[in-house]
């Protein structure tokens, strides 16, 4: 399957005290990667909640976090799905600096993850099947 590739500025308020960017909003980048990976599939989180009774959660976590990205550098946060179940998509995700005091970097990996997400009725958060159309787009080349 592609890899999907957002580009994400880092801001003041994603730093910590130390001027870094802390270590929770990670999980902020790539929640937004995902959530416009699948916006470019032409699916809105939205619309499917409101027509389909489906919602997507977070069931499990792995980071290793490898070096910090700090005020304003530019990161590219990268997914991709590496499993597909019958209510669950694995993402594998990376986060690699981009540009750093306004210039181009060779890109280094900053954290990379393993996200798995669940499906959900909307109507009482019991997990459900994935749409066969959903997961056929999410195995389509693009």
């Amino acid at each position: 399957m592609k890899t999907f590739k957002l580009p994400v500025r880092v801001y003041y308020e994603d730093t910590d005290s130390g001027g870094v960017v802390y270590y929770a909003n990670y999980l902020k980048f790539m929640e937004r990667a995902r959530t416009e990976w699948l916006r470019s599939l032409g699916y809105e989180q939205d619309v499917l909640r409101e027509q389909r009774n489906l919602l997507f959660a977070v069931r499990s976590a792995a980071l290793d976090f490898k070096r910090p990205a700090r005020f304003n550098d530019l990161v590219d946060v990268f997914s991709e799905v590496t499993q597909i179940g019958g209510a669950s998509v694995t993402f594998s995700q990376r986060v690699e600096l981009r540009e750093r005091a306004g210039l181009a970097v060779s890109p280094q990996a900053l954290c990379v993850g393993e996200i798995k997400v669940v499906s959900l009725s909307a109507a009482d958060f019991r997990p459900c099947p994935l749409p066969k159309d959903l997961v056929e787009e999410f195995t389509r080349e693009h």
